[in-house]
């Protein structure tokens, strides 16, 4: 009998690897509420609420992009699971960022502005790179009784494509926090102990090779338009309606920054798109985890069905560019055994 996926894809024969709908991870939020709508619902009771629960005590595994400021006691467990004699594994992530909301900071419009001049002393050169250098903290986690707590995999990746579609991918076991130690390795569910620095992945793609090995957003210039930059993300990285709220605009310049480097023209105009969209709101200044100091800005609005976490944006100062993006929980999540106030993900941008 023919499978019915495939007769839907003859139907409609999109690319598994271009547009909105390309295959890819999910995000965390994604991630989230995919496993609220997994969750079968109760018949109505008596006040017609119903209710979801968990079909079965049954271990799923859940792989989040992120990391969590899981619980001390937790940590010692899994360094005693997973280190040698001795040595340390750098497991444990750090609480959220602190914010100091006394120093001297600048709204967005202002930073806009800066971003704004400097983009205008821009020379040709100074234009987009397809691919980027970028610092991520994963958080690993399961359900059910007998889940394991959260555990926090931290990897550094450099991804470059050249104009005749040669490139390379790079992927690192490593965390800037503690320098030589040893990290956590999730290899295909299998949690081990790597040394710090430890080459993941190192891949050369010859010349022609980005078609097959990218999607259409890598291969989208983007505009210096605040606008049609808004509507680019939307049309590339959004759902079935697009970016609607400022949250899930930073969600898609997530998805964007992960394949394009910017240039002093295309920063600017991420702020401006930004500052015009609304939002977020002037949080004070905040020195990131690769010891930068930056601009903070929060967004507190809803996210979705669950609405149960919150965004902070980094910028330089001085230029305007995104240094990181901090995802924190404002609502517990018991079946995954995470607090309000713990970080669910962190992204950090190099040049």
């Amino acid at each position: 009998m023919t499978d019915e996926l495939e007769l839907l894809r003859q139907a409609d024969p999109a690319p598994a690897g271009d547009g909105p709908w390309r295959d890819r991870p999910l995000t965390a939020r994604a991630e989230h509420r995919l496993s609220e709508l997994t969750k079968p619902v109760e018949p109505a009771t008596g006040g017609g609420r119903r209710i979801r629960t968990r079909s079965r005590p049954v271990p799923r595994r859940r792989l989040v992009l992120g990391l969590t400021a899981a619980s001390l006691a937790a940590v010692a467990a899994l360094a005693l699971t997973f280190s040698g004699a001795g040595s340390t594994p750098a497991v444990a992530a750090p609480a959220a960022l602190t914010l100091h909301t006394g120093a001297p900071s600048v709204s967005l419009d202002t930073l806009a502005r800066r971003a704004e001049a400097r983009a205008r002393s821009a020379g040709p050169a100074d234009g987009p790179r397809r691919g980027s250098h970028l610092q991520t903290w994963y958080l690993h986690m399961q359900t059910g009784p007998h889940a394991a707590p959260p555990i926090t995999v931290p990897e550094e990746r450099i991804t470059h494509w050249n104009a005749d579609g040669s490139g390379s991918e790079l992927v690192v076991a490593t965390d800037p926090r503690h320098p030589g130690r040893p990290v956590i390795h999730d290899n295909d569910g299998d949690w081990r102990q790597v040394s710090d620095g430890e080459v993941l992945h190192d891949t050369t793609y010859p010349a022609g090779s980005e078609a097959r090995h990218s999607g259409l957003a890598s291969r989208t210039r983007p505009s210096t338009d605040p606008a049609k930059l808004r509507e680019q993300l939307s049309w590339l990285y959004g759902g079935l309606d697009g970016n609607r709220t400022t949250g899930e605009l930073l969600s898609a310049l997530s998805s964007f920054r992960q394949e394009w480097t910017p240039g002093p023209r295309e920063s600017a105009a991420i702020v401006r798109m930004l500052a015009d969209a609304g939002g977020l709101r002037q949080a004070g200044t905040v020195t990131d985890r690769l010891g930068r100091r930056g601009q903070a800005y929060v967004y507190d609005g809803p996210d979705g069905a669950m609405d149960t976490t919150r965004q902070m944006a980094i910028f330089d100062p001085r230029t305007g560019e995104l240094l990181g993006l901090e995802v924190t929980f404002t609502k517990s999540q018991r079946e995954f055994k995470i607090r309000s106030g713990e970080v669910m993900s962190y992204e950090a941008w190099m040049p």
